[in-house]
């Protein structure tokens, strides 16, 4: 082969293996992993939904996130070792007189969350609870859960519920919505810190022990004075009260 021709032939080759080296690298970086962006990655954090709460967070605040007035501020300024009691679903014509009969034997106050449909039932219980030291608080008309209700529904359990400065949604249910009804009313949401589930009657002694494990200053109790029997809620208010007044708390009205 002459000199000429071998020159021609390596120069080929070399031309060859560049040619191959550069394909190589593009294969090779093709198919690399390729970052995911935070759009795309799932999330391990799960999609919250407007559904009732069994604890809710006790926060006040209107739809925009503004801070509200706040019902327990007067009652607890100065770090005051209080306890806020309060009852829904009544006025009841039994277990109202009896809840009240517990709280004055042991110089306690409450609020009380009531339902329109009940007051109107039973005229005169408002009055017997304001005129023992107590506030009253609206729990809307009828029980309905806000966040399942038409607008129209919304506004007429609120707006047309008891007279009260203080609103606590049936089953802690609320969203941004509800809340902008409450605030337009010019009440303010008030939920609850302790929720011994008395309603579901478990028995004196679970009411009184879930009271007595949770409770802790300027906390929200959750307790009911109508919507069924109440002789356990009753019973366990009574026991729980004088313990709690040897720890030094007090009881006052909330502010509604």
């Amino acid at each position: 082969m002459s000199r000429k021709l071998a020159a021609v032939f390596a120069t080929g080759v070399a031309a060859v293996l560049v040619v191959g080296s550069l394909v190589a690298v593009a294969l090779g970086r093709s198919h690399q992993p390729q970052p995911t962006s935070a759009s795309s990655a799932p999330s391990s954090t799960p999609t919250l939904l407007d559904v009732p709460r069994t604890t809710p967070s006790n926060k006040p605040g209107n739809s925009a996130g503004s801070p509200a007035a706040d019902p327990t501020a007067a009652a607890a300024a100065g770090n005051k070792k209080v306890l806020f009691l309060s009852f829904d679903d009544g006025p009841d014509p039994v277990w109202t007189p009896e809840v009240l009969e517990v709280l004055q034997r042991h110089g306690a106050h409450a609020t009380f969350f009531e339902l329109g449909a009940m007051q109107n039932a039973h005229p005169g219980l408002r009055e017997q609870v304001l005129a023992a030291g107590n506030t009253i608080g609206s729990h809307s008309i009828s029980h309905k859960q806000l966040t399942a209700i038409s607008a129209a529904g919304r506004h007429h359990e609120i707006f047309d519920g008891p007279r009260s400065k203080c609103f606590r949604p049936p089953y802690g249910a609320s969203n941004p919505k509800v809340r902008a009804d409450i605030t337009a009313a010019g009440m303010t949401q008030v939920l609850w810190d302790v929720d011994p589930r008395d309603w579901d009657r478990p028995g004196v002694n679970a009411i009184a022990n879930d009271i007595l494990h949770h409770a802790h200053r300027r906390n929200i109790i959750l307790m009911h004075d109508g919507g069924g029997d109440r002789s356990q809620t009753v019973a366990a208010l009574d026991r729980v009260l004088p313990i709690l007044k040897a720890q030094g708390y007090s009881f006052p009205a909330m502010d509604c």
